[in-house]
């Protein structure tokens, strides 16, 4: 069953208003997470989608490495890295210190 963009974008939203502050996830854990692994794209889109929602997070979904990939769709590309070290997450070449201790994974977090 294919799903709608609007209603997969919303649940991405769900998913990421429940990231911790100080904590990261991933686009490809996100989208695992909701059952469509191979989507980590489509999170993306809907991270860059989110801008003008104030209450969803985008600063802490990061790609699996760390690195802060969708830090060119904030309103300019220190953005991210500001809203993250605000958080206490510390940032360097423009990916996340101490990823692995940091990383919040949803299906660990969260009961389907």
């Amino acid at each position: 069953m294919k799903q709608d963009k609007t209603n997969f974008f919303e649940l991405v939203y769900q998913v990421v208003r429940l990231i911790p502050p100080g904590r990261v996830s991933s686009y490809g854990a996100i989208a695992a997470y909701l059952g469509s692994k191979g989507s980590a794209r489509m999170v993306g889109w809907a991270m860059n989608a989110s801008h003008q929602q104030a209450d969803i997070p985008a600063h802490r979904v990061v790609n699996r490495q760390g690195l802060l990939s969708g830090k060119h769709h904030f309103s300019d590309p220190q953005a991210m890295q500001r809203l993250l070290e605000k958080e206490g997450i510390a940032v360097e070449s423009d990916r996340v210190k101490d990823f692995d201790r940091l990383f919040w994974d949803p299906a660990q977090h969260l009961h389907l």
